[in-house]
């Protein structure tokens, strides 16, 4: 019996992988998606998602994966519930292998994200939502005039304690250096900002709260003090861990481990794309990785026909 062959492997069931199989499927290309997890991956923690285009009042974020996958589904999209382990090239078609199978495809969608870096400290997981964030863009207008921890000390951390000043009261960035590791230009902004207050040489040790974010306990890396601040909300940004460990031998990737594409998607193999938080020069929001998804979709329609 002839192996199946299918014209697109999507690795990854986020609003990018979603987007590219509806994409996909809608133009009668024959599909397959990936996904080891829930359908919608880390959109589906977002309690209220008040940017995405048409809806008004906000969505949570696993209805607006499932209203997508859904429509996905529609046109005739296949998924199987695996994580893929690696792809590799094999003549004209790629092989897509999972921890019990493999797969034939003519062209690879590589939609797998970015993992937050955590602070890994108590309190954290538990207060995930609830003032615990990893994405000012996201939550900032949920906490106007409110007091908030931002903990980092690179550009991302600087950019969204700056954004955040534009919504709470007070601002407290935390970093565990005595110096920012972020550019001068940045942290000269901080500077000059009179709701930002710095907390150099400080690690978190805990975030405390019983419903909600109430404390973050500070410990000074030189004399092992600590201090409580009180604060309604801890943004963490630590950095982020693209998940490109299934393509890492066959694409080129960035320093950081994004994957590199162009303007269409495409990697440095040909055939293969990736879309959303996992490529560079993402601006990691859901819309933005939906529209990868449609560039890259768009691109293979115009590459097979």
């Amino acid at each position: 019996m002839e192996e199946e062959i299918y014209d697109v492997g999507i690795i990854g069931g986020g609003p990018g992988g979603l987007t590219a199989a509806l994409y996909c499927c809608r133009d009668q290309m024959k599909t397959i998606l990936f996904e080891p997890m829930l359908m919608g991956g880390m959109v589906n923690e977002a309690t209220l998602i008040e940017n995405y285009p048409g809806f008004p009042t906000g969505i949570n974020g696993y209805d607006l994966s499932s209203k997508i996958y859904d429509q996905a589904v529609s046109f005739g999209m296949k998924s199987e519930m695996a994580e893929v382990t690696a792809v590799k090239k094999t003549d004209n078609l790629f092989d897509v292998e999972t921890t019990d199978n493999h797969f034939l495809c003519k062209t690879v969608i590589v939609a797998t994200g970015s993992a937050k870096n955590k602070l890994n400290v108590p309190g954290e997981q538990e207060l995930k939502g609830l003032g615990v964030s990893y994405c000012a863009t996201c939550d900032a207008p949920f906490f106007r005039d409110k007091v908030i921890a931002v903990v980092g000390g690179g550009n991302t951390a600087l950019m969204e304690a700056m954004h955040l000043a534009k919504f709470g009261s007070k601002v407290y960035l935390i970093h565990r250096r005595n110096e920012f590791r972020a550019t001068k230009l940045v942290a000269d902004r901080i500077a000059q900002e009179p709701k930002i207050e710095t907390q150099l040489g400080y690690t978190v040790e805990r975030i405390e709260g019983s419903e909600k974010v109430q404390d973050i306990v500070l410990v000074n890396k030189l004399d092992g003090s600590k201090k409580t601040l009180a604060v309604d909300a801890v943004f963490v940004a630590v950095g982020i861990t693209p998940n490109s460990k299934c393509v890492e031998d066959l694409v080129h990737l960035s320093t950081d481990g994004s994957i590199i594409t162009d303007v269409n998607m495409e990697t440095s193999v040909p055939g293969v794309y990736a879309v959303g938080d996992v490529r560079t020069n993402s601006i990691k929001q859901v819309i933005s990785a939906c529209g990868d998804g449609a560039t890259a979709a768009v691109s293979i329609k115009n590459k097979l026909s």
